[in-house]
Parts: C-alpha cells; sequence; structure tokens
C-alpha cells in the first residue's frame, strides 16, 4: 500500500525524530474557473483498508520476504517498527486524521486533511500512507469536476426560463454517468462513480451505487432506465430499424425509455420513425421517450436533432422565450461529452432559442477517466515534526518552481470574514478549527453520510 521507497525512510529521518505532522491539499488548477474542490473520498479509503487490526505477524512476514527479494537487501524493510504496530497497537494504524467534512466546497490553496502518528515509535508511518491516502485526489477531482458542469447546467437552465426544480425535474437527472468501460479498473468505476453521484441522481455505473450502499450508508444513490444500444437495434436489420424502435416502446409501456437513433440515419429515425410511424404511441404513452444521437458534429447535431423533432411534435416557450418539446420527448447527448463541450453545447442551444431542459447529457471517459493528480495539483506535504521532543516546522520551498513551496507548521483551518483561510504556524484558533477528526488508533470516529455529503456539496446553488 506504498511506494516502494518509501519502505526505507525510517532511516532517514533526524535522529531523535518521534512525530511527523503532514497534510493535503489542492496546489491550484490550470482550468479556467476551477478555483475550489468539493471534497469527497477520504472515508471510503479509510474503511476500506485502514480500520481494525491491519497489520498481523503473518502479513509481516510476507512483506519482509516480498521486500527482500524487490531491495536484494535483507535489512530495508522496517521489520521492528511493523512487529510494534502488530504487537503493542493491537495491529491498528496509530494515526490521527483530520478534515474537512466530506462535500464542503473548499478553495484552492487550503489545508484538506491532516495527519499525524500518535505512537512516537511510529513516526515513520505518517508519511508511508501517503501513497494509499493521496489517492484521494481521484474521487475528489471526480466530483469537482461533476459539480463545475452541474453549475453550468443549472445556470443555463436558469437563463433559458426553467421552473420545475423539485426532484424529477431540476439538474439532478441532467448529465448521466456513462463511465464504468472507460476507466481502469472497476475500484476507480466505484470510486468515481459515486463521486459524480454526490452531484447527480443519474448513473449507469452500478458499482457506484455499492460503494455509496456499503461505505456511506445510502441505500440507492443513483438510478437508471430502459435504454437501447446499437446492437439491440441493427440486429433487427436496416430495413427493421423503425420496427424495433416500436419494440422499445412496446415492451416499455410506461416511464422514461431512451434509444439510441444515429445507427443509420439520425433525421430519418427523427422524422419518419418518432415524429412519423411512431408519434401516435409517443404522444399516447406515459412517460418520456429520449431520443438518442451518437454521433455528429457538436454542437450542431443537438441542434439539428431538436429541430427535426420540433417539426414534428411542435415545442411551447418557457417564461423566457425559449423554445421547450412537449413533456413526451427529449433528447440525450452521451458522444463527446465533456465540461467544454457540455457548455459549448448549452450555449448554442441558447443562443438559438432553445431551453437548456429539452437536454440530457451522459459522459464516460471525461468525467470518470480524463482526470490525473495534477489536474488540481495534488499534495501531501510534511509541514511539522517533534524531534528529541523540540517542535520543528518543516516547509518545502524549491527555488526551481515557487509553486511547490509547501505550508509551514501545524495548521488550522478557520473561515475568517466569510473566506476559508489555512493559518500556520501552529498561529490558529483551535476553537476555530474546521477539519474534524476522522480516525484515530485504528477507529473510524466520523461515519458521514451520503444525504448529508449532497447537502453541503449544493453550496452556491
Amino acid at each position: 500500500m506504498s511506494d516502494s521507497y518509501k519502505v526505507s525512510h525510517y532511516r532517514q529521518y533526524p535522529p531523535g525524530t518521534e512525530y511527523v505532522y503532514s497534510y493535503f491539499e489542492s496546489r491550484g488548477c490550470d482550468n479556467e474557473g476551477w478555483d475550489s474542490v468539493c471534497f469527497f473520498g477520504l472515508q471510503y479509503f479509510l474503511k476500506r483498508y485502514m480500520i481494525g487490526q491491519v497489520v498481523t505477524m503473518e502479513n509481516i512476514e510476507e512483506a519482509a520476504e516480498l521486500y527482500e527479494a524487490h531491495f536484494g537487501d535483507k535489512q530495508m524493510f522496517y521489520r521492528e517498527g511493523w512487529e510494534h504496530i502488530a504487537q503493542h497497537c493491537g495491529g491498528k494504524l496509530p494515526v490521527e486524521i483530520k478534515c474537512v467534512p466530506e462535500g464542503m466546497i473548499i478553495p484552492n490553496k487550503t489545508v484538506l486533511f491532516t495527519m499525524v502518528n500518535t505512537d512516537k515509535k511510529a513516526f515513520w508511518l505518517t508519511n508511508f500512507l501517503e501513497t494509499l491516502l493521496v489517492q484521494v485526489w481521484y474521487p475528489m477531482t471526480v466530483c469537482s469536476n461533476s459539480r463545475f458542469q452541474k453549475l453550468s447546467i443549472h445556470k443555463y437552465m436558469k437563463k433559458t426560463g426553467n421552473t420545475e426544480w423539485a426532484t424529477p425535474g431540476g439538474v439532478g437527472f441532467k448529465l448521466h454517468d456513462f463511465g464504468f468501460r472507460g476507466v481502469s479498473s472497476v475500484e476507480s468505476a466505484a470510486t468515481g462513480g459515486v463521486a459524480h453521484l454526490v452531484n447527480f441522481l443519474g448513473t449507469d455505473t452500478m458499482s457506484a451505487v455499492v460503494c455509496a450502499r456499503e461505505f456511506y450508508g445510502e441505500p440507492t444513490a443513483g438510478f437508471s432506465i430502459p435504454a437501447s444500444e446499437h446492437s439491440t437495434i441493427t440486429s433487427w436489420g436496416r430495413e427493421g430499424e423503425c420496427n424495433a424502435m416500436k419494440n422499445m416502446l412496446e415492451k416499455y409501456p410506461k416511464g422514461i425509455v431512451a434509444c439510441v437513433s444515429d445507427s443509420y440515419n439520425i433525421f430519418k429515425a427523427c422524422e419518419d420513425y418518432w415524429g412519423g410511424e411512431l408519434k401516435s404511441m409517443i404522444e399516447q404513452r406515459e412517460g418520456m421517450l429520449v431520443v438518442r444521437p451518437d454521433s455528429g458534429e457538436l454542437p450542431d447535431i443537438v441542434l439539428q436533432v431538436l429541430e427535426k423533432l420540433e417539426g414534428r411534435f411542435g415545442s411551447t416557450k418557457t417564461p423566457t422565450g425559449h423554445k421547450l418539446l412537449p413533456p413526451c420527448i427529449r433528447v440525450i447527448q452521451g458522444d463527446g461529452i465533456d465540461i467544454k463541450s457540455l457548455d459549448m453545447i448549452l450555449k448554442a442551444m441558447t443562443d438559438k432559442g432553445w431551453a437548456a431542459d429539452n437536454l440530457a447529457f451522459g459522459s464516460g471517459g471525461a468525467l470518470l477517466q480524463k482526470l490525473h493528480r495534477d489536474t488540481q495539483k495534488v499534495a501531501f506535504k510534511c509541514s511539522f515534526a517533534v524531534v528529541n521532543g523540540e517542535g520543528v516546522d518543516v516547509v518545502k520551498d524549491p527555488i526551481t518552481d515557487p509553486g511547490k513551496k509547501s505550508k509551514k507548521g501545524r495548521l488550522t483551518l478557520e473561515l475568517q470574514d466569510g473566506k476559508w483561510v489555512t493559518t500556520v504556524e501552529g498561529q490558529g484558533d483551535a476553537s476555530k478549527d474546521q477539519l474534524v477528526t476522522v480516525f484515530k488508533d485504528g477507529v473510524l470516529l466520523v461515519d458521514a453520510k451520503f444525504a448529508t455529503i449532497r447537502e453541503r456539496s449544493n453550496c452556491g446553488l
């Protein structure tokens, strides 16, 4: 659960080191407008990997053998330190972690969590755990990316006259997670997918729903609908495409159903099938058909599909004068969607007189995979240590990159004049510190619920 080189670090701290105190932050983001993060995901890693007895003599023996082969050096692995944890700490990790409550919106360059060892003989453990816990970058970045898209959708829905904000109206189902197949692992799908669900209610990533249930106490965090894929349409043959579409309406006579419509000719599908042979079925059906184009240039294809459907089904006007298709039919764009194309499409729709409520989005790789640790320049750095009983403020300050200068000393997160401020060098007021102790000595002290996290994330909406 750590980088190889960290196994050697116990020998490298100053003699007499007793405590190592480190912190986690986003050092900023180059993406325009990404001035903050929605902190999320730490609880998953604590529950999954750190609670209870996680160090045993059996896995110490296994690790010793593995590291000896890996380094070619029997002394590299710190057997004595790990045996101390197994025998004197009950196999529980002797560290204390304080963090921002999950779901809070916090400015970049602000402390998000801190960690310090609670046993003097485990001074080396704090930064040994960096590798595992810095992986919080992933759900946090997905959550922030998803939230910025939520803000964009909300802005355009408000601008184009939306009046129904209560679920299932509003933004809750406007960005659907299509990302399961586009990520590197099932765990990534789970942690990234559940991060998206902090902001939205729609997902096809079932591992995310399971993750929310198991690690955040939410029985059903995400929802989906019956929908076709190309194989279920094209297997009917080109001449049978309309019958395939009719079959979708017959097999799902109520509720929302989505159908991919570009297998051959998206415009013929909109005008001759949905707006022709099947029009009365759609209008009389108790529910909504969602037409899905899956190819074409953006934003043009969305505008063209809306125009074709309006030509057959008509439209009404919102209070702002924007056109809205009848409730029986909507469109979902799931091809090529990321935060930039989403905003571009919504702007183009607005400029052409279309209400944002006509459209939902699906996003896959760009939602869960087109991100990395440096998207928000995440870092974990030591800022304080105790050596031979004396406190030492610690700082990294490279002359070759001032942006990598770290914070110094013990930290608090305080709200000063309405702004979040990280107070450094132990000068903060502990009574005003917003960081909450969530983990200590193998015990989870705060079990955050998903509903509460969602409420916090709605700040600014």
